[in-house]
């Protein structure tokens, strides 16, 4: 049997149609998915970073598990999204590069994202900060995806002159409209947090869904509430206002009375954005505005571990043991299937999804069902990980191997010693571009 045929047997069967687990409560539990954008692997202290105060990130992870090999669907902004909303690779669900404030279209209608899925579930819905699949007409807009209400940017916070040129203004939307231009983008996380305490004090009885991707650490970086409070500076502010944030989501969550029934994913969509082009240091800009990547080697647009892999914080009291820390590999295309699962519902059977059920990883039952991932630039197939292996190919330059067990900072090439296992992740990708009609870096 084909490599192929193995993976999606696998994939089925890990994310497939048994619905017990979702069953056995009495109602379906609530979702929250907060997702920071440029956010760095590093930047939070129970992540390691030296200076930052994230006392709500590190009670998550307290109260929950804290992941170490988790990984973005992509290393940019749009097709993360893609990657996590739909459970597929970018390039499989046709949106592997980023939209800008003049793209037409949007994220192709045939796929289904996780919010259609969900209201078949009898859920309330409600997104809550950057889009960016797409807005050429209304049908591309959150609305149209199955989030019953939308307040946030369109778009990357960056997509305005200076630093990219366009004549379209960046608004902030209320569901299909605009309602004010976005001038000021100092407040923005609070006024993010606002509408998401309204949302969760509305839902009442009925289980509800809120994905909230912020706007920052995207550059350019700005903060009001928390601005000149951390050690770490500008960056530090920001960070620590979406701390602040994830503090009131917590609190509004337990004064509603839902807390043991509210399932909380943080994580962020890439890492930080360092090597900056000249266009993005204007208007106050500076490098140091960017986040930490920990021990890790490359950062944003990039597929070494910098540029992919991420923190990841899950909660639900009761369900998920406390004081968790998993090394084993997950990704945002695993997060599709989990919640829907959870949920009590079944995923799609015309289509092939590249993400497994984690519940029972996060239960602390089993270990993870991801066992491989594949590193995407665009359209460009750049590596493999199976195990601790990560193989990393480059255009016009030689295979590399790396341990990331023994060498997470992707130091040291080893493929001239493991040969056999490189050639054989290499022919495996080589597949594998082939079948999602890919690049192949190594072609």
């Amino acid at each position: 049997m084909s490599n192929t045929l193995n993976r999606r047997r696998f994939l089925s069967v890990a994310g497939g149609a048994s619905m017990a687990f979702g069953q056995a409560g009495p109602k379906p539990p609530n979702i929250i998915v907060l997702f920071a954008d440029d956010m760095g692997y590093g930047d939070m202290a129970c992540y390691g970073h030296p200076t930052l105060r994230t006392p709500n990130f590190d009670r998550m992870a307290q109260e929950g598990m804290r992941m170490t090999s988790f990984y973005a669907a992509a290393p940019v902004c749009t097709p993360s999204r893609v990657g996590l909303l739909t459970g597929r690779y970018p390039v499989r669900a046709g949106q592997p590069n980023n939209f800008g404030p003049d793209s037409p279209g949007g994220l192709r209608a045939s796929e289904i994202l996780l919010p259609q899925l969900l209201k078949q579930r009898g859920y309330k819905t409600m997104m809550i900060g950057k889009w960016h699949l797409g807005h050429g007409s209304v049908e591309f807009l959150p609305t149209s995806r199955g989030f019953d209400g939308y307040l946030g940017l369109l778009y990357s916070n960056d997509m305005i002159p200076p630093w990219v040129q366009t004549k379209k203004p960046l608004h902030l939307y209320r569901n299909t409209e605009p309602m004010e231009l976005m001038e000021d983008q100092s407040t923005l996380t609070e006024r993010y947090t606002d509408e998401a305490v309204k949302f969760i004090r509305s839902a009442g009885s009925q289980p509800f869904f809120l994905y909230l991707p912020y706007a920052m650490p995207h550059l350019p970086v700005s903060a009001s509430k928390l601005r000149g409070k951390s050690r770490a500076g500008l960056y530090g502010d920001v960070i620590e206002t979406i701390d602040w944030s994830v503090g009131q989501i917590l609190e509004t969550v337990k004064q509603a009375g839902v807390d043991n029934n509210t399932l909380i994913v943080f994580t962020t969509d890439n890492g930080p954005w360092h090597n900056l082009p000249d266009r993005m240091l204007a208007k106050g800009v500076e490098p140091w505005h960017t986040g930490s990547k920990g021990l890790l080697r490359g950062a944003k647009g990039t597929t070494w571990e910098g540029g992919q892999r991420v923190p990841c914080l899950v909660r639900w009291p009761g369900v998920i043991p406390a004081r968790q820390v998993s090394m084993d590999m997950a990704s945002t295309l695993d997060l599709l299937p989990t919640l829907v699962k959870a949920a009590g519902g079944t995923v799609p059977t015309d289509r092939v999804y590249d993400g497994a059920d984690l519940m029972p990883h996060w239960r602390g039952r089993a270990a993870s069902p991801r066992k491989e991932f594949y590193y995407f630039l665009g359209k460009q197939l750049q590596g493999l990980r199976e195990g601790s292996w990560k193989c990393a190919l480059r255009p016009k330059a030689e295979p590399e191997l790396f341990d990331l067990d023994v060498d997470p900072s992707e130091m040291y090439n080893r493929y001239g010693q493991n040969k056999e296992i490189g050639e054989k992740m290499v022919a495996k990708m080589k597949a594998f571009a082939a079948e999602l009609g890919a690049d192949f870096a190594g072609a």
